[in-house]
């Protein structure tokens, strides 16, 4: 693809995105901090889950300054149902670094932008080319599948090789007046048109430049073989008192660290107690079942497990799916 060609389809993009482009509540503002959070929450959580829940977000914390002052339990709580809570940590930590380095003041330089917890190469770009319409690169899961099937490309995306062809690629086909347009194409695109399993090829603008669209464009992009799902089992207690319900808090260097469960225990400890419910659920590529117990009448606490009282549940950071069999079974349990 030579550059008069890379410049041809930056500008047939960004004209695209220009007449067809959708309505988003981030694509309203240039608000660096506002357009951070956006992307942040759309890693890994769906797009109508986003929409649901990112004006009440923005609401609450509208500046850095305002995330930055919360403490991790309001942090946590904030971001319940949105899942992997290593995104807020680090989206804390980043208004934490906006205000004690850049006196609150959102950074406008690339390397500044980079330097902040949490931020990698996508969401600089995505930043600076959204916030300040600059012309720099960013490569997701759409815009990798774009690229791949404008150069037909047969090198795995999510190999080291594919992903160093599709930045070099993404540097190459920016656009330099535009990029604010041309990239959000780009997404849309894979999001609208070029789609995973039925691209719509006929509707693309790129169509006259794209070297897969007379071959068979859904076989791309080439991945690496899938991981195989692990299946995770584990069994809880349910235990409601006077006091409360008893909970256990996550600590340090757990993948739910800050965040409270139900206990958990052995096999071998609940065998003996009231089997109340089941739930299945899927985090990454682990399927976890869950089975829950009523608790033994007398059972104590151990360490790192507290009372939580039942009019308090609502003000402590929770999994969602804790929250979700808790709300589901609490007014069915018996006091104990």
């Amino acid at each position: 693809m030579n550059p008069q060609e890379r410049q041809q389809i930056a500008q047939a993009l960004a004209d695209w995105f220009h007449a067809n482009g959708r309505d988003y509540p981030w694509r309203r503002t240039t608000d660096p901090w506002a357009i951070l959070v956006s992307e942040i929450m759309l890693q890994q959580t769906t797009l109508p889950t986003v929409l649901g829940r990112y004006g009440e977000w923005m609401r609450r914390f509208p500046t850095p300054q305002d995330l930055a002052a919360a403490t991790e339990d309001e942090a946590l709580r904030s971001w319940e149902g949105l899942g992997y809570y290593r995104r807020v940590r680090s989206l804390r930590a980043a208004a934490q670094a906006i205000v004690e380095r850049h006196a609150g003041v959102f950074p406008t330089e690339a390397a500044d932008i980079r330097a902040l917890p949490g931020i990698g190469d996508y969401t600089a770009g995505a930043v600076l080319s959204f916030a300040f319409n600059k012309p720099a690169p960013l490569v997701d899961a759409n815009v990798a599948r774009v690229f791949a099937r404008l150069c037909n490309s047969r090198t795995p995306v999510d190999s080291p090789a594919g992903r160093r062809e599709q930045w070099r690629l993404a540097e190459q086909m920016l656009h330099r007046t535009d990029p604010r347009a041309y990239n959000s194409a780009l997404m849309e695109l894979g999001q609208l048109v070029c789609t995973a399993g039925a691209p719509q090829c006929l509707l693309c603008p790129v169509r006259a430049w794209c070297r897969a669209k007379d071959k068979n464009p859904a076989e791309l992009p080439v991945k690496l073989p899938k991981k195989q799902t692990t299946a995770l089992e584990h069994w809880d207690i349910l235990h409601v008192t006077k006091r409360g319900i008893l909970l256990e808090l996550q600590p340090e260097g757990r993948r739910h660290a800050g965040l409270w469960r139900l206990p958990r225990r052995s096999q071998e400890e609940v065998q003996d107690l009231e089997h109340i419910a089941d739930q299945a659920y899927s985090v990454t590529r682990y399927r976890v079942t869950r089975h829950l117990h009523r608790a033994a009448p007398g059972t104590r606490p151990r360490k790192g497990e507290s009372y939580i009282p039942l009019h308090g549940l609502e003000q402590i950071p929770m999994a969602s799916p804790d929250r979700k069999i808790i709300n589901g079974l609490i007014s069915g349990s018996r006091t104990r």
